[in-house]
């Protein structure tokens, strides 16, 4: 069935339901989900570790919304480089689907529905959260302009990441104060620069050949090793998120494996003749798996 809820520019040709989809990336729940499991680890970190099901409900709506968002946002700056990427060229605005100016209305709403969404927040977090919202937006806005002026880029994605675990933590207990919110938000950022590191090898041949950045191009020899060493402060850092908390025996092997796996999927994406977009697609939604099951463990020993 064809659904229509547009018109672009020219008077006769309909946007259908899925491109907008497709343009904000609803159609692969894996990066939606990469982005709620640390929101998830982070409100069952909390000394409370029991949010309302209404709070668990505007935390996954928040990062449907401003996983959107982000994907909007990357697809006006990029939709040259996309055209000359093959993993990317079928994009909605690449492939001229859908107009700028549509893509600039939707991204309008998206923030307008997050900032709402944010002042229904309870308090004590609601003025926190929103400062959050706020001192996050302009770093989601520019991050994809990044790749033109510096050399790591898949940096600038792990801070916007992590504002996935300070929000919620912000919005449920109404502080920042907490060593363990510190560990979480370590382990999202090194686990974050790792797995967008990997993402970003699939067009490396192509970022080397239009001369932007990413961490895979400008690592050289030194990818795999800093991809291992991301992952391995990010099992450490939740190792200490859960030791503060005195987790349940339960929490531990699963922890282990998850570390394990994590470490082990990596050689399934070295050396650089095994970097195919199946294997490198497979590694993240590995990590997808990996961190909800780490979430999973941290629900039922908290």
């Amino acid at each position: 069935m064809k659904y229509t809820i547009g018109y672009m520019q020219n008077k006769n040709q309909q946007i259908k339901l899925s491109t907008f989809f497709e343009l904000l990336r609803w159609n692969k729940p894996t990066g939606r989900m990469i982005l709620l499991i640390p929101a998830g680890w982070s409100l069952y970190l909390t000394p409370d570790a029991n949010p309302t099901f209404l709070m668990l409900l505007r935390i996954i709506l928040g990062g449907l919304l401003v996983s959107g968002l982000g994907c909007v946002v990357n697809d006006i700056w990029d939709k040259k480089i996309d055209q000359r990427v093959f993993r990317t060229k079928n994009r909605p605005l690449a492939a001229n689907k859908i107009g700028l100016k549509t893509a600039y209305s939707i991204l309008f709403f998206l923030i307008l529905c997050s900032f709402f969404l944010t002042l229904s927040l309870p308090q004590p977090g609601r003025i926190l959260s929103i400062s959050l919202a706020f001192l996050a937006l302009p770093i989601i806005l520019i991050y994809p302009s990044a790749k033109r002026w510096f050399k790591y880029p898949q940096l600038i994605l792990s801070i916007c990441w992590g504002f996935a675990v300070l929000i919620p933590w912000a919005a449920n207990e109404g502080n920042l104060n907490s060593v363990v919110l510190l560990f979480c938000w370590l382990a999202t950022i090194f686990w974050t620069f790792g797995f967008d590191t990997i993402y970003a090898l699939a067009d490396k041949k192509y970022d080397i050949k239009i001369g932007i950045n990413s961490s895979a191009v400008n690592l050289q020899n030194n990818t795999r090793i800093t991809i291992q060493i991301c992952y391995l402060l990010t099992s450490i850092f939740l190792a200490l998120c859960g030791f503060i908390n005195q987790m349940d025996f339960i929490f531990w092997p699963i922890w282990l494996s998850t570390a394990i796996l994590m470490q082990r999927d990596i050689l399934k994406v070295f050396p650089e003749e095994k970097q195919s977009i199946k294997n490198i697609g497979n590694h993240f939604k590995n990590q997808s798996i990996y961190g909800g099951v780490l979430l999973l463990g941290i629900i039922i020993s908290s």
